[in-house]
C-alpha cells in the first residue's frame, strides 16, 4: 500500500546499534576470561583478524557509551561472552567478568539507554567444546547455569534479552562458523545440534521468566527475505523450500514449540533422526517467546532446482572483491540466483530496502509477536581520508532507505519496538575481519595494525543522531 505521508515511528521506540562481545571487546586473555571456540577460529581464518584486541571496547566502554549517548541513542543490544563469565568446567562464576558487565550496564543505564543482552552470540567456551560442545546433550545444563548466573547477576536492570543469536545460521553455514568440527555426518548430524540448541533456548526462555521480573526474551534468527526468480510455479516452491531450510524452520518451532510436519517429512525421507527424547518436546513447547530479534541485511532470490541438476556449494565472498559469491544449488530443493532488479554491496550482498518492510510483515503475518531489529547495516572498505575522517555516505543512504521501510512496515501493522544496526563501532566482521566495516564509529585499526584504536565519529554517526532527535521523520 502507498501512503500519503511518510512514516511515523511510535513514541518511545528504541534507537540505537549492536555488537557482540567477542568482536568487540578484545581483551581476550585478561581478568580470568577463557578461550573460546571463535578465538581459534579467527586466528586461523583470514581474514580474520585476531580477536584478542578487536575494538578494545573493553578497555574503551565509558568512552563508547559516552558516545552512545551524544548520538541520542536510548537502546544498546550487545553480548555477553560465556568465556568471560563461566571460564572452566567446574561451573565457577568468574567475579571480574560479573563485575565488567555490572560496570558496562551501569554506565548504559545512567545514560538512559536500555541494555538488549544476547546471551550467546558465537563464542562457546573451549572447556564446552572439548566435552562435546553442541553434540553433547551435557551442553544444555552447561549452558542453563551460565544463563541462571547472568539473570541472576543483570536481571535487575537488563529487561530483554535474547537467547541464541542466528541459530539458523549456525546450522546453515556449520562448517563456516565452526559449528560443524567433530562431525563425521554433518548432513545428519546438524540435526540433532540443531535440536540441542532449541533445548538450550527453552531452558532459557524459561529460567528468564522464573527469574527476571518483567523479563522479556527471544530469539534472534538471522533472516533473508527469498523472492522467486519468476512467476513460473516451480520457482514459487523452490523459494519456499529456501525459506524453510534457511529460516522458517527455526522460527515455527521457536512459536509453535513443535516440529513442523514439513521438516520430520524432510527427516524421514532423507533418514535423519534428530534424537529427539522423552520430555524434550514438553519442555520445548513451554518455552514461549515474548518477541523476535530481527537480523536482516539482504534479499535471496530462489529458482527451480531439478533433481538432476549437479550439487554447487555455497561460498562467501571473502575479500570484497564484487563477483566473488559463488549461488549454491542443491537438487531437489532450490537454487539460488542474482537478483537484477537490486545493487549489491562489494560483498555481493544485496542492497534491498523494500525487504525489510516485506520481511517485517511476513514475521507479523505468520507469529504476531513483537520485533526489535538487532542487526541491519551496510559493510565497507573504509579508512581515514586526507581530511582525517569518514565521509560514509553510501551507509546513510542505505539506513535511511532500510529504516524508511522499517517505518512502512509499522504503518502497514506490524509491531516493531526498535531498531538497533550493526554496528556502533566497527568491529570484526564474523567473514572479513576489519576489512569489512559496519560502524557509525571508525576504530582506528586494521586487520594487520592495532593503530592506536581511536574512536571517530563517521559521517553517519551524525545523520544518525539527527534521524534520533527526529524519532525517525527527516528524510
Amino acid at each position: 500500500m502507498y501512503y500519503n505521508h511518510p512514516p511515523k515511528f511510535p513514541e518511545g521506540f528504541l534507537w540505537g546499534a549492536s555488537s557482540a562481545a567477542w568482536q568487540v571487546e578484545g581483551a581476550t586473555k585478561e581478568d580470568g576470561r577463557a578461550v573460546s571456540v571463535i578465538d581459534l577460529n579467527s586466528q586461523t581464518k583470514k581474514p580474520f583478524a585476531d580477536n584478542s584486541v578487536a575494538s578494545d571496547h573493553y578497555h574503551h566502554y565509558k568512552e563508547d557509551v559516552a558516545l552512545m549517548a551524544e548520538c541520542g541513542f536510548t537502546s544498546y543490544r550487545f553480548s555477553l561472552a560465556w568465556p568471560r563469565i563461566i571460564p572452566t568446567a567446574d561451573g565457577k562464576v568468574n567475579e571480574k567478568g560479573i563485575a565488567f558487565y555490572n560496570a558496562l550496564i551501569d554506565e548504559l543505564v545512567a545514560h538512559g539507554i536500555t541494555p538488549i543482552v544476547t546471551l550467546y552470540h558465537y563464542d562457546l567456551p573451549v572447556w564446552v567444546d572439548e566435552l562435546g560442545g553442541w553434540k553433547n546433550r551435557d551442553t544444555i545444563d552447561y549452558f542453563e547455569h551460565y544463563c541462571r548466573t547472568c539473570f541472576a547477576a543483570f536481571g535487575d536492570r537488563v529487561k530483554y534479552w535474547l537467547s541464541i543469536n542466528e541459530q539458523n545460521m549456525q546450522i546453515v553455514y556449520g562448517d563456516w562458523l565452526g559449528v560443524s568440527k567433530g562431525c563425521e555426518d554433518w548432513f545428519r548430524d546438524k540435526w540433532k545440534i540443531n535440536h540441542i540448541m532449541n533445548l538450550c533456548h527453552a531452558k532459557a526462555v524459561l529460567a528468564c521468566h522464573e527469574l527476571v521480573e518483567g523479563g522479556k526474551i527471544g530469539p534472534v534468527p538471522g533472516m533473508v527475505p527469498i523472492y522467486p526468480e519468476t512467476c513460473k510455479p516451480q520457482d514459487q516452491i523452490a523459494a519456499m523450500n529456501m525459506e524453510e531450510f534457511t529460516e522458517k524452520i527455526w522460527n515455527d518451532t521457536y512459536v509453535f514449540g513443535t516440529y513442523s510436519n514439513f521438516v520430520r517429512r524432510y527427516w524421514a525421507e532423507n533418514d535423519i533422526d534428530p534424537d529427539i527424547r522423552p520430555g524434550d518436546m514438553e519442555l520445548i513447547a513451554k518455552a514461549k517467546i515474548d518477541f523476535f530479534g530481527v537480523n536482516c541485511y539482504r534479499s535471496n532470490v530462489a529458482k527451480d532446482c531439478p533433481p538432476d541438476t549437479a550439487f554447487t556449494e555455497l561460498q562467501l565472498n571473502k575479500d570484497g572483491v564484487k563477483g566473488g559469491f559463488v549461488y549454491p544449488q542443491y537438487p531437489g530443493l532450490y537454487e539460488q540466483a542474482a537478483n537484477p532488479y537490486v545493487k549489491t554491496t562489494d560483498w555481493d550482498w544485496e542492497i534491498d530496502p523494500v525487504a525489510m518492510r516485506y520481511l517485517l510483515r511476513y514475521m507479523w503475518d505468520h507469529y504476531h509477536l513483537p520485533m526489535v531489529i538487532t542487526e541491519n547495516g551496510f559493510g565497507a572498505h573504509e579508512d581515514l581520508g586526507a581530511d582525517g575522517k569518514i565521509h560514509d555516505q553510501a551507509r546513510i543512504d542505505f539506513l535511511r532507505d532500510q529504516i524508511y521501510q522499517v517505518g512502512l512496515a509499522i504503518e502497514d501493522g506490524a509491531e516493531v519496538f526498535g531498531y538497533n544496526p550493526w554496528s556502533f563501532t566497527d568491529l570484526l566482521s564474523t567473514g572479513n575481519g576489519m576489512a569489512k566495516r559496519y560502524g557509525l564509529v571508525f576504530i582506528n585499526t586494521t586487520d594487520d595494525d592495532a593503530r592506536d584504536l581511536r574512536r571517530i565519529k563517521k559521517d553517519s554517526f551524525s545523520w544518525y543522531s539527527r534521524l534520533i532527535q527526529s524519532n525517525g521523520t527527516i528524510w
